[in-house]
């Protein structure tokens, strides 16, 4: 039995918590993020930290769901969350170019990717980006996206994967064997 919703969640001196009917509001210095709060969960402020009740044991699946995305709001909110993306490819790259990204990976077309509002990439390198902001599952699901853009192929290792991610290589179709063999 899990009890990730009795953990402490620490409170760091900048970010403020207000309750907004069914949801709490997080402000921090990289901005303001809304957690909802389930029927049957309180909160409670005791000297620097976060304590998530519930009412009773019918509420304990949500419990631990709701420690965990106050948790990752505050942590968004003060540090916030980056995925790092790699491209790999002859002739593949990225160039930033005001609020879109354009991709060049293989196409015909280059791919102009918009930036959502709240999220920050840099592009280090034309063939090395990194996906900033304080939402965590905003952060993965752009990542995601642009990811599926053109996913890593598992036979030339080539396409848009997550920094450090590793990949099986699959070995391609075998040559048939010289002087006819396989004939009846």
């Amino acid at each position: 039995m899990s009890r990730i919703g009795r953990k402490l969640i620490n409170l760091p001196s900048g970010v403020n918590i207000q309750a907004e009917g069914a949801s709490l509001a997080v402000k921090g210095p990289k901005g303001t993020l809304h957690v909802p709060l389930p029927a049957g969960i309180q909160f409670e402020k005791q000297d620097g930290h976060l304590v998530l009740k519930r009412d009773s044991d019918d509420h304990a699946a949500l419990h631990g769901l709701a420690r965990s995305l106050l948790a990752n709001a505050i942590h968004g909110v003060t540090t916030g969350f980056e995925r790092p993306l790699d491209i790999v490819g002859i002739g593949y790259r990225a160039e930033l170019k005001g609020k879109s990204v354009t991709f060049t990976l293989g196409y015909s077309h280059p791919i102009e990717f918009p930036i959502p509002d709240g999220i920050a990439i840099t592009v280090e390198k034309q063939t090395h980006l990194v996906v900033s902001g304080p939402d965590k599952q905003l952060v993965g699901h752009v990542a995601a996206k642009i990811r599926a853009l053109r996913p890593p192929d598992p036979y030339k290792n080539k396409g848009v994967r997550y920094t450090g991610e590793r990949l099986k290589k699959k070995v391609g179709k075998a040559a048939a064997a010289a002087g006819g063999a396989g004939k009846a």
